[in-house]
């Protein structure tokens, strides 16, 4: 008997938990009638906010932050002073994570100008605030990389802008010589809170997590000292911005998918290939609703169309009208580079030339880097002597006067005469950096042997290094 008595009492529990009026026999079946058997509970998923906390992880979003640097937020803290700063206060801030009450701090607002006129808004979070949104994001990363479409190419692992640019060439060889561009209308500003969170919260279960994501996401924004509230928007200039416009726009993806047409999508720049531009015209306006109805986004119509794909720009990169069309160099983009490169000049003036000369080095090499993948190599060849030119200019202002000028040519190795005739001709610095007198005395290898970068010869070092990398 006593063995029975406690059988008793769990069939009198189970039976007032699961309701009076069910069956004797339905209740007997039930694994807690059977010491042996356990219940089959379904996957608990681990605690987010531990794992986020963990050594291990908080250690590599610290590198990934000193290694990015980066401006200071409204606290006035940089990158070189967050260790120190760690080691003081970093128990007391884990506990408020942990307690939920840590409470994010507001971003610092930035506005720089957009190429297509107007001004993209930045958000700059503090160091500690980058620090916690570096270490949320592999956290949240393996919850929906796998579940992400094949289509989708912005700021995931592996994945890379090059390849959004091949796989949209693909499309158009295909045949898909029409393009949908759809240009979501501040996207990064506009984003509904309560949309976002709803998507968010269909896998992470953790409240704590959730509570964090909301906060960072309403934290609000100081501009000339004054705190506004944030109603809307993820801000760009934080880690966790670009996983969560993943996620929210995954919804995009997946319905695109399902009706068909081919697409790429690189964060919020999205492109869809047809075959005509009357099927373009429908999946524009389809499109246009789903976004408004489904996602809370509105669509630029100044900037949204559908046209060829050799008309429009996607990441930079732009296409041939061939039927085997070719990727190249958007001009949109060649001209965002001279005007950077402008502004570099303009800060080189009076500087020695090998110092100017290293420090274009960064620059020159991420963007042949970036538009290596181009198949015409013309932009290039264009503007590297576009570049010497410029320095050829820089130098001349620098000599000033006549004389000075006519000395410095005839150190560089013209004669007398002809570097009299150049010095005194009277004729502005872009002409005469472009005559045949400054050609002569600062010819191609003397920028080299001074540092100059090619743009043409790190585009071929860097197309080579591709190719051997897929072998």
């Amino acid at each position: 008997m006593k063995d029975v008595e406690p059988e008793k009492k769990i069939e009198i529990s189970e039976a007032n938990q699961r309701g009076q009026g069910r069956k004797p026999e339905a209740a007997q079946v039930s694994g807690a009638n059977f010491p042996g058997r356990k219940e089959q509970a379904g996957p608990k998923q681990p605690d987010l906010s531990e794992r986020m906390l963990e050594r291990g992880n908080r250690l590599k979003a610290l590198q990934a932050v000193e290694a990015n640097r980066g401006a200071a937020g409204v606290d006035g803290m940089e990158v070189k002073q967050l260790r120190v700063y760690l080691r003081e206060h970093w128990v007391e801030k884990r506990e408020q994570i942990l307690s939920g009450n840590y409470e994010p701090r507001p971003v610092r607002r930035v506005d720089i100008p957009k190429p297509g006129g107007g001004t993209r808004r930045l958000g700059i979070p503090t160091v500690l605030d980058r620090l916690i949104q570096q270490a949320i994001h592999p956290i949240l990363s393996p919850l929906w990389e796998e579940g992400f479409s094949a289509h989708s190419y912005g700021f995931r692992p592996g994945r890379s802008a090059a390849q959004a640019v091949k796989a949209a060439q693909a499309h158009n060889q295909s045949g898909k010589r029409w393009v949908v561009d759809v240009d979501l209308e501040k996207f990064f500003d506009r984003v509904n809170h309560a949309v976002l969170l709803a998507r968010v919260a269909r896998k992470v279960k953790d409240q704590r997590m959730l509570k964090l994501i909301r906060r960072y996401l309403e934290s609000g924004i100081m501009q000339q000292g004054l705190v506004a509230p944030r109603n809307e928007g993820t801000p760009q200039g934080g880690p966790l911005s670009p996983r969560l416009s993943n996620i929210l726009l995954d919804d995009l993806d997946k319905e695109l998918e399902k009706r068909g047409p081919r697409f790429c999508r690189y964060a919020d720049d999205c492109n869809s290939y047809v075959g005509s531009r009357r099927a373009g015209g429908r999946v524009l306006e389809s499109l246009t609703r789903f976004l408004k109805e489904r996602l809370k986004l509105a669509v630029n119509p100044k900037k949204s169309a559908v046209d060829r794909p050799w008309k429009r720009k996607f990441l930079g990169f732009s296409r041939t009208a061939h039927r085997e069309c070719r990727v190249r160099v958007a001009p949109q983009a060649v001209e965002r580079f001279k005007e950077a490169m402008r502004e570099k000049f303009r800060e080189g003036r009076g500087r020695n030339l090998r110092a100017f000369l290293e420090s274009l080095k960064p620059k020159l090499r991420g963007w042949a880097s970036y538009f290596s993948v181009a198949e015409t190599r013309n932009v290039f060849e264009d503007l590297d002597p576009w570049l010497r030119r410029k320095l050829r200019c820089m130098e001349w202002r620098k000599w000033k006067k006549p004389r000075t000028r006519m000395r410095q040519l005839i150190a560089l190795g013209l004669d007398r005469g002809r570097a009299r005739e150049s010095a005194f001709n009277g004729r502005g610095p872009w002409w005469s950096a472009g005559a045949s007198h400054m050609n002569a005395a600062l010819p191609t290898a003397y920028f080299r042997r001074r540092g100059l970068v090619s743009l043409l010869d790190e585009v071929l070092w860097f197309t080579t290094l591709r190719e051997q990398r897929s072998l």
